[in-house]
């Protein structure tokens, strides 16, 4: 079960944007990684690069933590809004829920819940 000082500081990088690193710090080496139903991300590793990648993507990114935070014994509940606006211009917002199983002060796994609309970049507003 993660601290509530664990939390906020895997909340805290997120917010800042070092999802990549957010990986590298919080995440087991051995952890899952799921987009709704899709088959699990597996590995740290993998976290990592997937990260590294979308990110590469992306001219600006915001990632807000909508509060409050739920947990359960080692289960944690985190809604996100994330804003991106890609290097093409267009923009794209996603709110997601993301259930997560901590080992002490990692997380073991991860499952994001989304409607997967979302994901279609829209051109800027005027």
């Amino acid at each position: 079960m993660p601290t509530t000082e664990t939390l906020e500081r895997f909340i805290a990088r997120v917010e800042a944007n070092a999802h990549a690193e957010a990986c590298e710090e919080f995440y087991t080496v051995n952890s899952t990684m799921q987009e709704n139903q899709s088959a699990p991300r597996v590995g740290r590793d993998a976290h990592v690069a997937n990260e590294r990648k979308v990110l590469a993507r992306a001219r600006t990114v915001s990632s807000t933590c909508v509060r409050p935070v739920f947990v359960s014994g080692d289960r944690v509940v985190i809604r996100w809004i994330f804003r991106f606006e890609w290097l093409d211009g267009k923009v794209m917002q996603m709110e997601e829920l993301a259930y997560q199983r901590w080992e002490g002060e990692q997380i073991a796994e991860e499952t994001f819940f989304y409607d997967p609309a979302q994901r279609v970049p829209q051109k800027p507003q005027a």
